[in-house]
Order: structure tokens, then sequence, then C-alpha cells
């Protein structure tokens, strides 16, 4: 193998020196005022980030997690001028099938850590990189990496693995990435599979006609998410790089910006999260792919590479009509009653094996 096209072995390291500063760091916060009872009114509040900066100080274990992530295989190589991270988990079985899972933002490889065991033994050899920009691949070090480009990156990933032919699988921004791998590199996809499909009204009223009452409350979900939610949206789309000056130097404003968009409940799982974007320093270049993506052009035509949906209920999964216009071929439409954004962390059995039952039927 050349050197240009070398994978090293990778273990997650923080210095003792990173963790020392992060807690000084955290015990001299300066936390925001906030209107009585206003609670969630105005965004995280602060009661919530001050109790997760106490459990950060007082009984969040890195070291413990960092010990989960070193417990499977990883690796680095250079893609496209850009470090690429990437957990490489192989199944025992023989007949084990290659899958791709791609994270999003705020998220990292994190949120497939729980499904590795159920997916390694039900016969998928695992693929888990970070997104160029995000956590242990690094920052981006130069411009155009929207999700084409990640795509067409993906698809070398797989063929260095020497994997000809393989399933693309992800959540939030990896739920656009991975039809896209599927668009770029459809002589090796076999199938795609997402926990939302990210295809919007076109404009035209015909499209409404059909809609069910099921589809009508997932619209209203995506109306009160736009209207209450979207603005880190915006900003990143449009001013990334003013906002990160901030989440660089504090990782009390890194957690409350992060946490917006974290389910409340599993502490440890935002917790690790945000520490990745902090110990790398990449909370800056993560959140890039959103003004990459918003002056990247849009994709023409439909995907052709079978698409499953396994969404949940308490999140906007997409509108199978819509998905249809945007897809040519859904082969699997399923809505769980788990209400999270981050399925494959809070439901993996449910999430390894609808992934099972759609690859499994495929020719």
């Amino acid at each position: 193998m050349s050197n240009e096209h070398s994978i090293k072995r990778f273990t997650v390291d923080v210095p003792e020196a990173d963790l020392k500063d992060l807690n000084e760091r955290l015990a001299r916060a300066r936390f925001t005022d906030q209107i009585a009872g206003s609670e969630t009114t105005y965004g995280v509040s602060a009661d919530r980030v001050k109790q997760l900066v106490e459990y950060w100080r007082n009984g969040y274990d890195w070291r413990a997690w960092e010990a989960r992530l070193n417990a499977h295989p990883q690796f680095t190589t250079e893609i496209d001028g850009q470090n690429i991270h990437f957990l490489h988990v192989r199944s025992e079985r023989e007949d084990a099938f290659p899958l791709i899972l791609t994270h999003g933002w705020p998220g990292s490889v994190v949120e497939f850590l729980d499904v590795i065991e159920p997916l390694t033994a039900a016969g998928f050899h695992l693929v888990i990189p970070s997104i160029p920009g995000f956590g242990f691949s690094g920052p981006t070090t130069e411009t155009g990496w929207d999700n084409a480009r990640i795509a067409r990156a993906w698809a070398e990933l797989m063929a260095r693995l020497g994997y000809t032919r393989y399933g693309a699988a992800g959540n939030d921004a990896g739920s656009m990435i991975s039809p896209e791998v599927g668009r770029v590199d459809p002589e090796h996809v076999a199938g795609v599979h997402v926990t939302q499909v990210f295809s919007f009204p076109s404009g035209d009223p015909a499209e409404f006609e059909t809609l069910t009452e099921d589809d009508q409350r997932t619209l209203e979900t995506l109306d009160w998410f736009m209207q209450n939610k979207f603005a880190f949206n915006l900003l990143q789309a449009q001013q990334p790089q003013t906002l990160a000056h901030a989440l660089a130097d504090s990782p009390v404003g890194l957690l409350g910006w992060n946490a917006q968009l974290m389910d409340e409940g599993d502490d440890d799982f935002v917790l690790t999260n945000v520490a990745i974007y902090w110990f790398t320093g990449t909370a800056g270049s993560s959140m890039r792919i959103y003004f990459e993506n918003d002056k990247a052009e849009d994709p023409t035509g439909q995907t052709t590479a079978p698409l499953a949906l396994a969404g949940s209920a308490g999140d906007f999964h997409g509108i199978r009509s819509f998905a249809e216009r945007d897809h040519a071929d859904v082969r699997s439409w399923n809505v769980y009653e788990d209400r999270s954004h981050y399925m494959h962390h809070v439901a993996p059995d449910k999430l390894a094996a609808d992934i099972a039952e759609f690859f499994g039927n495929l020719d």
C-alpha cells in the first residue's frame, strides 16, 4: 500500500493537562442570568447548563468513555487532503456485510456505540467515520466539504478498505450524506438506511392532497421545529466563524450551544459528544458543514439505491410521498414510538433489527 493511501492505527488519548485545563475553566464559569420561571422559553436554560457543568466536574468520567471508544479498532487515513478518523469493527460471521454509518451535528461516532454489538452480531462489518471537521478527524483545512464531497470520501474509504459492495446508513447529517453515497457510488452501494428523509414540499399544492393524518402530524412537528429551534441552522449556514470564537474558548458556551439539540435524560451521552468537540478543537469546523451545504448546488435527479427509513415519532422523520419524489426506490418505511433524534443510541436493538431486515431483503 502506498504511503498516499496509508491507514494508521489510532487511539484516543487526551493529555492529562487538557483534562486539568477543562476542569479549571469549568470551575471559573460565568453563568448567564435567567428570568425567573422562563425555563426554556429563551433557549437552553441556565439551570440545565449548571446541572451539566456540575456533573462534568464532579461525576462524569471521560477516561471511562475514552476506554469505551478504544475498545474498538480505530484508524486514520488521508482522503482528498483531509484526515479521516474511523472505527472499523468486523463481525465474526463469514458472510458479514459492510456498512458505513455516518453521524450528524452536534453528534459524533458516539451516536453508534450502542448499536455496534447488535449489528456485528447480526452480520455487519462496521465502518464508523468522523465527518471531516468533526471530532477525531480534526478541523477541515480547506473549503468545500459539503455532503457530496463527504460522500465521495466515504466511497473512497470503503474502496480503500477493500469493500466492493456495501450499505450506507446514518442519522441527522448522516441521513443526508448516506443517500449521496448511493448517488456517487451506485455500482457498489447496495442500499441506504436513514433515520430521517429530508424531502420537503416543493411548492406544488397537489403534493398536499394525499397526505395522511400521520403526515400532517409530521409536518406539524417540522413546523414547530422551524419556528422554535432552527436558529442554529441559519447562524451556522451564514456565519459559523463568528460563533466559533466563543465556543473554542469556553467549554460552558460549547455545552450550552450543542446541548440545544441533545436529548435530556442521558447526561453522559451529552457530555461525551461535547467533550469530543472540546478536546479536538472542532466546535467551529464542525459548524462549517452548514455553510458549505448552503452554498453548494443541490443534487439533481432521484437517487436510485434502495432506501429505508427507521424514524422516531417524536422527531421529524420525513413524508413518504415527498421521499418517493426524490428517491426512486423507497423499500421500507418504519416509524417507532421511541421519541429521540438519536435512535441508534436510544433504541439500538430496534435499529439493528430494522437495518438487518432491510439489507437482508435486498437482492
